[in-house]
């Protein structure tokens, strides 16, 4: 039986979800509190400022993308295989995608913006797939190249989630998809 989450815990799964539909700087402690339906009062016992929320947003997501990543490095047979699943992650949430852009570059793009002083934590975010990509190419034999190539497929895909949400079209994100995995096939066979 799952252990009930606290109420700490629906506070940074709430404000996470909204960080992401919203933005860090249009979600309020209000959104936040009506979303878990608690008080203001009893908020502020758990995170007296919205930094310290997303602080928390980030670790969460920092650890999900960790978890998420053993997952695809346990189930998938071959560097190939792995680096498919990171190219599928498009078409799987191209609703989300469609609407709010990719989670991870959204949230990296406003924190830069803003000049904010979580922007290094949120970008770990991104170097964790750069890394994990690099050593998917490393290990498909492209040593040389693995960064340059890890980061190609960030860019494109950045690009893709950048574009669908601006176009709402899900053929585009099917058709980039198939493209990068016939790219991916010329540099890894």
């Amino acid at each position: 039986m799952p252990l009930e989450k606290s109420t700490r815990e629906h506070i940074v799964e709430s404000a996470d979800v909204l960080f992401y539909q919203r933005g860090f700087e249009h979600t309020s402690f209000a959104d936040i509190a009506n979303e878990v339906k608690i008080s203001r009062g009893n908020f502020y016992h758990h995170f007296k400022t919205k930094d310290e929320i997303l602080e928390s947003v980030i670790k969460l997501r920092l650890h999900r993308t960790q978890e998420m990543l053993n997952r695809w490095e346990a189930d998938g047979q071959n560097p190939a295989e792995r680096i498919g699943k990171f190219l599928h992650m498009l078409v799987m949430n191209q609703a989300k995608i469609k609407l709010y852009g990719c989670p991870v570059g959204t949230l990296c793009t406003e924190l830069a913006k803003m000049d904010h002083a979580s922007k290094t934590h949120a970008n770990k975010l991104m170097s964790l797939f750069r890394t994990w990509l690099g050593k998917q190419f490393a290990a498909a034999g492209c040593k040389k190249e693995a960064d340059e190539l890890a980061l190609h497929i960030l860019a494109r895909s950045q690009g893709i989630a950048t574009l669908a949400n601006t176009f709402h079209d899900e053929k585009f994100i099917k058709n980039e998809v198939r493209q990068m995995e016939e790219w991916l096939q010329s540099k890894i066979s």
